[in-house]
């Protein structure tokens, strides 16, 4: 857990329960005030690589009624960047035109996102503050950020500034395989399988 995920999450309400719960103990040496101060934590290695790694995400954003949209953001692997140690982006790719989660961030630029690794059976939640880069305004960045040879239309970038984050326990999550990751592990075997038909239809 980074040094400000307690701050943005560990608020009065969510203290109340975990009193209630008794683990309000225990997150209270996680849980910081920095008299006001905006301050990001930095990812490291290991959130960076994680976060490249993966083939989508959960993205949620608040929208002017107060409440949250959820959207699956997706793509192959790699088209979620990490440019330096607070900042992440991706190419947003055209989809069915409702525009909520852009249209979100118009009005506020506060983020959450869950990335899992379904495989391995981890998961990291991040906050942060997400503006849309359309092409016209910066063309070099959306196009670095697009995905060579994915039958995809970029319409912008979506650049998130990373203010938290903190990794889940395994707990709960299920395992589950893309058809990539499965074939994958079945190709030895099949390859097996070819040699000793070669064998048998050899003798």
């Amino acid at each position: 857990m980074s040094r400000q995920y307690g701050c943005i999450a560990f608020t009065d309400d969510v203290r109340g329960v975990q009193d209630d719960y008794g683990s309000s103990g225990f997150y209270d040496r996680m849980r910081r005030r920095v008299d006001g101060a905006e301050e990001s934590d930095p990812l490291g290695p290991n959130e960076a690589s994680f976060l490249t790694e993966r083939d989508g995400f959960y993205l949620s954003t608040v929208s002017q009624t107060g409440w949250p949209y959820v959207q699956f953001r997706g793509g192959p692997p790699g088209f979620l960047h990490v440019t330096d140690e607070h900042t992440i982006a991706w190419a947003d790719f055209s989809g069915n035109l409702q525009h909520v989660s852009t249209g979100n961030l118009v009005g506020d630029q506060r983020v959450a996102i869950i990335a899992v690794d379904y495989p391995r059976r981890r998961r990291l939640k991040l906050f942060g503050m997400a503006r849309v880069v359309r092409i016209q305004d910066d063309p070099q960045l959306v196009s670095s950020l697009a995905v060579p040879d994915y039958n995809a239309v970029v319409e912008a970038a979506i650049v998130v500034n990373v203010t938290a984050f903190d990794w889940n326990c395994p707990q709960h999550i299920p395992q589950r395989f893309t058809l990539a990751e499965i074939e994958a592990r079945i190709a030895p075997l099949r390859a097996r399988i070819e040699e000793l038909e070669a064998l048998l239809g050899a003798a």
